[in-house]
This record gives C-alpha cells, sequence and structure tokens, in this order.
C-alpha cells in the first residue's frame, strides 16, 4: 500500500505558538496596542492546509497598510500565516463600518495582547 499522511498541527498546538509569538512581540516591539487571530484556527474549523489569519493594532506607523506586514517575523509559526496591521485610529474605522468583515472583528478575534 502506497498511500500518504497528512498531518498538520491542531488547534492547540497553533494557539499555543501563536501565544508564545505574541509575548515576544509585546516584549520587543513598541506601540502594540493588540495582536491577536482569527479565522479557522479562532473558529475552531480548521483542517489540513488551514493558515493562520492574525490581525494586530499598533499606535501609529510611518508605513502603508500593504508594507507593515514586512516587519513581522512569522516564519517561525507552525503553519503559514498572514498578518493584517492596523494603526489604532483605522481600528476604528474598520471596527465603526458595520460590514461583514466588522462583525468578524468583534465577535472571531481571539485576542493574545
Amino acid at each position: 500500500l502506497h498511500s500518504s499522511v497528512l498531518k498538520w498541527p491542531d488547534r492547540n498546538t497553533v494557539a499555543a505558538a501563536a501565544a508564545e509569538f505574541a509575548r515576544r512581540e509585546a516584549g520587543h516591539r513598541q506601540g502594540l496596542l493588540k495582536l491577536g487571530y482569527f479565522g479557522s484556527y479562532a473558529r475552531g474549523d480548521w483542517g489540513v492546509g488551514s493558515d493562520l489569519d492574525l490581525v494586530a493594532v499598533v499606535g501609529n506607523s510611518g508605513r502603508t497598510f500593504s508594507e507593515r506586514p514586512l516587519d513581522w517575523d512569522l516564519p517561525g509559526l507552525p503553519v503559514p500565516a498572514e498578518i493584517l496591521v492596523y494603526t489604532a485610529t483605522e481600528w476604528e474605522t474598520v471596527t465603526g463600518r458595520g460590514d461583514r468583515f466588522a462583525t468578524v472583528m468583534a465577535t472571531e478575534v481571539v485576542w493574545l495582547i
């Protein structure tokens, strides 16, 4: 029999790694106000191939929204990860819009910081 078995880190493994990542970031990233994750790992419906969706809120930034993720070292996490980085002002605007994304951010994010 020649079958392959796909193993993927479970929710607890990914959550623990995300919490450790948050502790490290809080220790050296000035201006970090919030850091959490959302998506399949937050909802509990993750599976093989799921990535970790992170969101951060910083006091301010001199970089554009699309440039900010470049400042974060994500390869150490056990699954592929992406991060959205908002300034505090942008976060207020995004969460105040009342659209689907704002609802997801209000109800789904597991805040680590």
